[in-house]
């Protein structure tokens, strides 16, 4: 008689549980403020589209451009064999960024202090990797767009264009700098 002890047992434990009557799961996490969470959207649409200017870098008209889209820029007076180098991955870069994932401000942020501190060093090539971000809404990448028009309002900057695959393909960019002779450096080997 096993099961009549077992049975016992169980209804004995069972002594004043009550049936669940709610079906879902309770997560823990708030349910959302819908009218909070539109007027926060609203908000980020007003930022977006008002000019702004942070450190010379303005996002009133960013250049829309696709994920799979290479990049390829260069500051008039800029040899075009420079650049042809710059494209074959030919320039070694000396120090790179990695900004994907990242918010717009944020990484305009960093990649302002990336480019002066290159500068102070006196770096001459650079790697930017910025994502493809290839979005499922079928809208442009965000972040490459960002960077594709900040880099070309940045005075150090001389040129810049996608990368090589095996340093990022198209979710990355070789950035040509200029360089601002160092007293005591000779500049017939430049």
């Amino acid at each position: 008689m096993q099961d009549d002890d077992d049975f016992s047992l169980f209804t004995q434990q069972m002594k004043g549980v009550r049936r669940i009557q709610v079906d879902q799961a309770d997560t823990g996490k708030s349910p959302a403020d819908k009218q909070r969470l539109m007027q926060a959207r609203k908000n980020a649409l007003l930022n977006t589209t008002a000019e702004r200017i942070v450190d010379g870098m303005s996002d009133q008209f960013v250049l829309d451009v696709g994920s799979e889209e290479e990049l390829y820029w260069a500051r008039d007076g800029v040899q075009e064999s420079q650049m042809r180098k710059l494209k074959a991955g030919q320039i070694e870069f000396e120090g790179g960024i990695d900004l994907h994932g990242m918010k717009v401000d944020q990484a305009r942020s960093l990649l302002w202090e990336f480019l002066a501190e290159a500068s102070r060093f006196e770096v001459r090539c650079v790697r930017i990797t910025h994502g493809k971000a290839a979005r499922k809404d079928g809208r442009v990448p965000l972040l490459k767009s960002h960077v594709n028009t900040w880099l070309r309002q940045h005075e150090q900057v001389l040129g810049f264009t996608s990368c090589q695959a095996r340093h990022g393909g198209a979710g990355a960019v070789y950035v040509l700098l200029k360089r601002n002779m160092l007293e005591g450096r000779d500049e017939s080997f430049i």
